[in-house]
């Protein structure tokens, strides 16, 4: 389980609260600092929407690899219409948790869109997994697997 969420409630498309303890076990997690008002966020999110379903959704077997969206929007609605509307399938910090504003200082987050890439005990695969995204597509998920130390077989990259 990623250590950095022990202890938290997080939530999934549905509202529903999930335990990061099972969500996250054995999986590369891929921290995403983002907000609706942010155009360079809005530009990135549907590309890491399409990368996290190949991933994921459709991969055979399924990629462990999990997203946790931490938001920078302005309210909690905001938060919510961004999250249903533009993100993939994946999970969220809820917006009233003050621990983002921690994430934020813990990962030097000082601009968005930003995705960090961590092992199970939190440590930085990877501070630039958009641009590892955008430069390599699904391969650099293989770098971050074996800087995990996560075996998995794949046919797809």
């Amino acid at each position: 389980m990623v250590e950095v969420f022990s202890g938290r409630t997080l939530l999934n498309k549905d509202g529903d609260f999930v335990d990061p303890e099972v969500a996250l076990r054995n999986k590369v997690v891929g921290i995403y600092f983002s907000a609706s008002w942010c155009p360079p966020c809005r530009d990135f999110t549907p590309i890491l929407c399409d990368f996290y379903t190949e991933l994921v959704e459709e991969g055979e077997p399924p990629a462990q690899f999990e997203i946790v969206f931490i938001s920078s929007d302005k309210s909690s609605d905001d938060m919510v219409e961004y999250y249903h509307d533009m993100h993939g399938d994946w999970l969220a910090l809820p917006w009233t948790d003050d621990f983002k504003n921690e994430l934020k200082q813990h990962y030097k987050i000082t601009a968005v869109p930003k995705l960090v890439i961590v092992k199970e005990n939190g440590q930085v695969i990877t501070d630039k997994g958009r641009k590892q995204i955008r430069d390599k597509g699904l391969a650099c998920f293989r770098t971050w697997l074996e800087a995990a130390e996560i075996f998995q077989n794949f046919n797809s990259f």
